[in-house]
């Protein structure tokens, strides 16, 4: 009998995946290529969505031989991908008229009010459950129309279409259906979190014309097939990266969580069919739907800069020449010295919302090493997560026994370690590792009865490593308040005269 698989194509922040898996939820074959990210000035940072739809032409090929599988063997095809990075592409030609702006990109922050056209920022985030922030789509795409008064011209004529990478990824590879998910649609702060359409009067105020925008659709249901790179594969899944993780995690049920820990960070909070409104600047977003049931929702904390921060360590600070070494380095201290860094590089988010706050490093003595700052680097995502715990479970009412990790940076385990510490709960991360691709195939799969229910995918989840906490509360409140002393003065810093972003 020919042996069957789901794939997933995950799209991320520097580089693009192909994976397949089979029934007991095993990786079978996976390719991987990096694409650029471009920083043409401060605050800015863009994508080539043409670049990128090059590299998942090189890609599904080659996941497809690497599994010695042909593409009717495919059951069912997820698409996964970061979520308010914003393109607009021409209709008829298919081709980008800029860059893509990515979901780290700041350049709307000094213009936010003026963006959405004298809207109420409170009912926006009733609405829509996101806060007014440069983070997400609208005010991207309207930074786009107003840019330049053609593209304005044209988007009103339906010459233009725009999309997250979702959107344009399953437009290139249909040949020219224009879709996209609840998940990614509820990024965009043009989405009714409660009728899971686009909201008219958003629009209005925010001047986008509705027609250049997808059709929404479930996140689990009938994506078309494909046309390109190789025909006939059915597109059953379309999802959000973070929310894939969630799938991947089998956070099923009301009250787990997962924290993607990539370049950035993403806490999620599975809150059920509830829809949790946050009292304390977390996001509240569609977790998923499946076509012909109801919709599942989030309770969303993000960390724009974690990975990234260990990054620019290497490569502006020189402190170390792999990003490995910086566990290494860390350990040669027992703690960090009383040194703190905010990595507020593209401001602060949940639950702070400022935009405008800028990173700093305090508590230097001339006692401080190498080692002291590679620690505090990387408390900086460990107490950054702490936060977003603390009101995550405030805000949902049930609290948090665990917490299940995913990404590049769960192979450090000294952050994992003082997460676990700091958080004063156990930490667990799976065997595999790639839960936001495995989460894309997960609902590829149970979208095209590949898996009957939920409930299998559970026994596939298989632990890896876990962490539990050995820090004395006393330690950890002290360094707490140190912390959120230096967050305050992030703050003060990015409002100094005179400070551009």
């Amino acid at each position: 009998m020919t042996a069957s698989y789901v794939a997933a194509i995950d799209q991320g922040t520097t580089s693009i995946r192909c994976l397949l898996f089979d029934h007991a939820g095993r990786m079978v074959s996976v390719a991987r290529y990096l694409h650029r990210q471009y920083y043409p000035r401060p605050g800015r940072v863009e994508v080539d969505a043409q670049e990128v739809w090059e590299v998942v032409c090189r890609l599904v090929p080659k996941a497809l031989a690497n599994a010695d599988a042909t593409a009717d063997q495919l059951i069912g095809l997820g698409v996964t991908n970061q979520r308010e990075t914003t393109v607009v592409w021409d209709r008829a030609t298919g081709v980008p008229v800029s860059r893509g702006i990515g979901w780290q990109d700041t350049r709307t922050s000094s213009h936010l009010e003026e963006s959405i056209g004298g809207f109420d920022p409170a009912e926006l985030t009733h609405r829509t459950g996101l806060p007014l922030a440069s983070y997400f789509s609208g005010p991207k795409l309207r930074w786009v129309l107003d840019s330049d008064p053609e593209l304005r011209a044209r988007a009103e004529r339906g010459e233009l279409l725009f999309g997250t990478m979702d959107s344009w990824l399953v437009w290139k590879l249909t040949g020219g259906l224009h879709v996209t998910d609840v998940t990614n649609a509820s990024r965009t702060m043009l989405m009714n979190l409660e009728t899971l359409e686009w909201d008219d009067e958003l629009l209005a105020c925010m001047t986008i014309p509705r027609v250049m925008l997808p059709e929404i659709r479930p996140s689990m249901g009938d994506f078309g097939r494909t046309k390109a790179p190789i025909a006939g594969i059915p597109i059953t899944a379309v999802i959000g990266d973070q929310q894939a993780s969630l799938l991947g995690q089998t956070a099923f049920e009301r009250g787990e969580a997962k924290c993607t820990f990539g370049t950035g960070g993403f806490l999620l909070m599975n809150t059920g069919a509830e829809l949790v409104r946050s009292q304390f600047g977390l996001i509240t977003t569609v977790a998923h739907s499946i076509e012909g049931e109801g919709t599942v929702y989030a309770l969303e904390g993000s960390i724009a800069i974690a990975g990234a921060l260990v990054e620019w360590c290497r490569t502006n600070l020189g402190l170390i020449r792999a990003p490995a070494e910086i566990e290494t380095l860390a350990r040669t201290v027992d703690g960090n010295g009383g040194c703190y860094v905010v990595p507020a590089f593209a401001g602060l988010h949940a639950p702070h919302w400022n935009s405008g706050a800028q990173g700093i490093i305090v508590g230097l003595t001339s006692h401080i090493t190498k080692g002291h700052v590679a620690r505090a680097v990387l408390e900086a995502t460990a107490w950054q997560t702490r936060d977003l715990v603390e009101l995550m479970r405030a805000d949902a009412g049930v609290p948090m026994s665990l917490l299940a990790v995913d990404g590049g940076m769960t192979a450090n385990n000294l952050l994992m370690q003082t997460i676990a510490d700091l958080l004063d709960v156990p930490v667990v991360r799976p065997m595999m590792a790639e839960s936001v691709a495995l989460g894309a195939a997960y609902a590829a799969g149970l979208s095209a009865g590949y898996w009957a229910d939920r409930s299998l995918l559970r026994t596939h989840w298989h632990l890896a490593a876990q962490w539990h906490p050995t820090m004395a509360p006393e330690d950890r409140q002290e360094q707490l308040a140190s912390w959120r002393a230096a967050v305050n003065l992030t703050s003060e810093w990015g409002r100094r005269p005179g400070t551009a972003r």
